[in-house]
């Protein structure tokens, strides 16, 4: 209390000198009191500030501190990444010969104060990398005076530039990046003509790009990325004719580059990429020949590559990937004689590779995702200086090149999907820096080479999908940098090699779909970094490797080996048994065997065994014996008992008309209406198959009507034995019934006894959404907008369960219905908490029976089951309504996981082909992809990474957003 005391008066003592000070009555020093008035407000854990002594005559020996050598008066204070926090008090104020004020990566907080620019001679204000908030105050620029240089970047500040930032005449660097600032950019920005950089950037600035850009003469650098700017491009943009550095990427910018431009021959960067830019690339691109980077990549240019790009003689970095360029790749790109790096990924270009892409001077080469076709004819070079090439994803065909170990430099090499043939050249062991060997999808034979192992660089080898035979080489365990290998989807035989255990930065490993024998190498168990291991669809057999990974890997990673065995695929290890004992009728050894069992009376001679494992066999057999007789007795009496409880339900009518009081011959029946709830036609309906309207993972559902005409849908619960005692029945029972929604089957009632459980819904009339999806002509099929509705209606849903900390356990299509009107209900909900204990693998097999749906931490169970099992269900859900695709489909020779086959079809820009065709294209492209992103990102293999269903609702009712202009601001 004492300190806290002392604290405080010292607190107030500091602001009483601040106020003499102000009012000029003290003699201390202005600077020395300032800064401690400024530490006192703030927090130092590294005590960066110690050698702040309020005794000194002065602070210029102080941390951070600059002053003036002659009159010792603090001219600069430079505090960066000294983690201090706090508010910027206003001891600052006092320091009035201060030129510059820098506070950057700190957790200074608070909003800003218009009284920094008090200070008359500051010249340099940098507060960027805190904590602040709040709007720009008005007045802020208004009183900048003769300030130079202000940076305010990322912060947290929001609300919009003010229009009086046009004061700043003197100003000559402005950066307000990395902040929440909205609305339209002031055209009063354009009057800095003192200005030579603007930086704008990662910003919700939005609306047009106002002219009279031309009157910032003096402008050398601007940035304008990753706001929401739509239109054009301001025409006088060229008229900045000192321009080196023009940023306007990731807007929502379009239509034609306004022609000024080409007379920005200075301007060395230009970036306009992730646009909707259009039209055909201009030929007077060729004129602003000082550009070293030109970025126009992911936007809708079409047209061929202009060749005037080769008068660009300083060009280095050329992106035009994600475009509509057709014709071929120009032979004109290879007169740019500094040019490095290329990158035309993405397109529709055709014709042969060029033979200049192999050239001295090229490091990175990006052409994947077009239609190139032929051979790849690497000529001979002997300096090359490529370092990544990657040609996936075009039509190239013939033989793997030999010739790739020309390439010496080379780091990354992607040739994935393609048709190459033939086998994987011996060669690629020369390539001592190679980082990334990617061949998948190809057509490739033969053994994978021994000569791999010289690859010694290695860390991502992709062999996947090709037809590859032979063993796996043990050389590849010389490849000790390897963390990624994929030999899937192949015909290797033979064993796992032991010696990849030697590979300590192995993560991924992928075997799978192969014809691998034998037992899995026990040391692999010691790779420390290990996060998958699938050696699916294999001929393995033995027992999984003992170790904090093995045990705990998902059962679809090794599912298909008929003869391995563990906990993981439910089949139990074989003991390991002594020899069997051999006794020896003619053995000269005294003992009793000799002399009574093998006497010489004995007609055999022959040796008798008697093993170990017979014994346990004929033990084993009286036991199963046992064990047969008393299950046969048990069903008997359960039949019995069920019988029973079956004839007194068919035959009386009197239990469903009872008070919910517990009666040991009609049970107990509740409805959470109340209300007569006499079946019309009696209690045999609930239990005649005739009115079976399904069966699921916890009963067969039957319809019935109530005597008041209204039609209910009967669960009766098949897991008996499993169900919770009636105390604990009831209590969850009690809790769903509570929990109404109207995307929710909604649970009117139960009824209860000890070998009989019946729950009791609204019947539902639509049918199920797994019907409406795989069973319906293309003439029924759901319209977009009924999709769409129903993932929305879905999602509600589950948001609502988890808000009342409800778990759903087991979403699949068939557990949705539709009403009447196209509305979903969501059913099945929350029932795995009737059983006696949430056992993972009891809910993996008895109740998410459907295949795709389930969560992978289902298998892990070190991993708490949370709601976020319902967000991976909800993305396959999504999935499947969009495609129209079952979560797995089996294949002629493969299997293929829906999640998967979305995943690469997004990658590839492919996401419109996997719509469910009976759509017949009839969808909003604006709304399917985002929708399908939603869907990927909920089935993401960690839970954590997973939104929740109230973001999942906001995100989609985001996508949804009316974009007509009455309703625009609503959104």
């Amino acid at each position: 209390m004492k300190s806290l005391y002392l604290g405080g008066v010292w607190i107030c003592l500091l602001s009483f000198l601040f106020q003499l000070a102000e009012s000029g009555t003290t003699t201390l020093n202005d600077d020395v009191l300032g800064l401690i008035v400024f530490k006192a407000g703030v927090q130092d854990p590294h005590s960066k500030l110690s050698s702040w002594n309020e005794d000194d005559d002065h602070p210029c020996n102080w941390a951070g501190v600059r002053c003036d050598l002659k009159t010792n008066r603090v001219t600069e204070l430079n505090l960066d990444g000294f983690a201090l926090s706090g508010k910027l008090g206003r001891g600052l104020f006092l320091l009035q010969f201060l030129e510059t004020l820098s506070l950057s990566m700190n957790n200074f907080s608070g909003s800003l104060s218009p009284d920094f620019f008090r200070l008359e001679r500051l010249r340099s204000l940098d507060l960027s990398a805190n904590n602040l908030s709040g709007a720009i105050p008005d007045g802020f620029f208004g009183q900048c005076r003769s300030i130079r240089d202000i940076s305010l970047a990322k912060n947290a500040i929001l609300g919009k530039i003010p229009h009086d930032v046009g004061s700043c005449s003197t100003l000559a660097a402005l950066n307000l990046s990395s902040n929440q600032l909205s609305g339209p950019l002031p055209s009063e920005i354009w009057s800095l003509n003192a200005l030579r950089s603007l930086d704008l950037s990662y910003n919700s600035l939005a609306g047009e790009i106002p002219g009279g850009i031309s009157k910032m003469f003096n402008l050398r650098t601007i940035s304008l990325r990753g706001n929401r700017f739509t239109g054009q491009l301001p025409n006088d943009t060229g008229d900045c004719l000192l321009l080196k550095s023009l940023d306007m990427g990731e807007n929502q910018l379009s239509g034609d580059l306004p022609e000024s431009m080409s007379k920005l021959s200075t301007c060395s960067y230009l970036s306009l990429s992730s646009n909707s830019f259009s039209g055909e690339v201009p030929a007077w691109i060729g004129a602003m020949n000082g550009l070293e980077t030109l970025d126009l990549s992911r936007n809708r240019f079409s047209g061929r590559v202009p060749s005037s790009l080769s008068n660009l003689q300083f060009l280095k970095v050329l992106k035009l990937s994600e475009n509509n360029f057709s014709g071929s790749v120009p032979d004109s790109l290879a007169a740019c004689r500094s040019l490095l790096d290329v990158d035309l990924s993405q397109n529709i270009l055709t014709g042969v590779l060029p033979s200049w892409v192999f050239e001295s001077g090229f490091e990175q080469i990006f052409l994947a995702g077009n239609k190139l076709s032929g051979p790849i004819a690497i000529p001979p070079v002997t300096d090359s200086t490529l370092q990544v090439l990657d040609l996936s994803g075009n039509a190239f065909s013939g033989k793997f090149p030999l010739e790739i170990s020309s390439l010496r430099s080379l780091k990354y090499l992607n040739l994935s999907f393609n048709t190459l043939s033939g086998s994987i050249p011996f060669s690629v062991g020369e390539l001592k820096t190679l980082e990334v060997l990617d061949v998948s999808w190809n057509w490739l034979t033969g053994k994978i080479p021994l000569e791999v192992g010289l690859a010694r660089s290695l860390k991502e080898l992709r062999l996947e999908k090709n037809s590859l035979t032979g063993e796996i080489p043990i050389q590849i365990a010389n490849c000790s940098s390897l963390a990624y290998l994929d030999l899937s989807h192949n015909n290797l035989t033979g064993p796992i090699p032991e010696t990849l255990a030697n590979l300590t930065n192995l993560q991924i490993v992928d075997f799978s779909q192969n014809k691998l024998s034998g037992s899995i190498p026990k040391q692999l168990s010691d790779l420390p970094h290990l996060l998958s291991f699938n050696i699916s669809h294999n001929q393995l057999s033995g027992d999984l490797p003992a170790g904090s990974f093995f045990n705990k890997i998902s059962p679809s990673s090794v599912t298909d080996n008929p003869s391995l065995c563990g906990s993981i695929v439910n089949i139990s290890c074989p003991a390991v048994l002594p020899k069997p004992i051999v006794l020896n009728p003619n053995s000269s050894s005294p003992g009793p065997s000799s002399n009574t069992m093998f006497s010489p009376s004995n007609v055999s001679h022959k040796k008798i065994i008697l093993s170990i494992s017979a014994l346990i066999a004929i033990g084993a057999a009286a036991v199963i014996a046992a064990g047969v007789i008393t299950i046969t007795v048990l069903n008997l009496r359960v039949r019995a008992n069920t019988s029973n409880s079956a004839a007194a339900l068919a035959l009386s009518d009197e239990y469903l008309s009872h008070s919910p009081a517990t009666d040991a011959h009609s049970g107990k029946l509740v409805m959470f209406a109340g209300g007569d709830p006499e079946f019309s036609a009696g209690a045999h309906a609930v239990l005649n198959k005739d009115c079976e309207l399904g069966r699921g993972g916890f009963g067969a559902v039957y319809k019935t009507v109530l005597r008041d005409g209204r039609s209910v849908a009967i669960k009766k619960l098949t897991v008996s034995s499993l169900v919770k005692s009636q105390e604990d029945f009831e209590r969850e029972v009690k809790k769903l019934g509570k929990v109404e929604h109207p995307n929710l089957v909604t649970l009117e009632g139960y009824y209860w006894t000890p070998s009989l459980q019946l729950l009791i819904y609204e019947f539902v009339s639509g049918g199920s959404l797994y019907k409406l999806l795989h069973e319906c002509s293309a003439s029924n099929a759901l319209s977009w907008q009924e999709r769409f509705d129903i993932v929305l209606g879905i999602a509600r849903s589950l948001a609502h369960l988890h808000r009342h900390k409800i778990i759903h356990y087991n979403l699949k299509a068939s557990n949705v219905l539709l009403d009447g009107s196209g509305e979903p209900k969501v059913g099945d909900y929350g029932l795995a908490k009737l059983l006696p204990m949430l056992d993972r693998y009891v809910l993996s097999s008895k109740i998410q029976s459907a295949l795709g749906y389930t969560a992978p931490e289902f298998a892990c169970r070190t991993v708490k089951i949370t709601d976020k099992c319902d967000v991976y269900g909800f993305g396959v859900l999504v999935l499947e309504i969009m495609t129209g695709k079952r979560p797995v489909e089996y294949m002629e020779d493969d299997v293929v996981l829906l999640c998967d086959m979305v995943r690469e079809a997004l990658e590839d820009g492919r996401v419109e082909e996997c719509m469910d065709e009976r759509l017949c294209g009839k969808f909003p492209v604006e709304e399917t992809i985002p929708v399908m992103k939603l869907g990927l990102i909920c089935t993401s293999q960690v839970p954590s990474n997973r939104p929740d269903m109230a973001e999942v609702v906001n995100i989609l009712e985001l996508i949804r957003c009316p974009r007509d202009s009455q309703e625009e601001e609503l959104c």
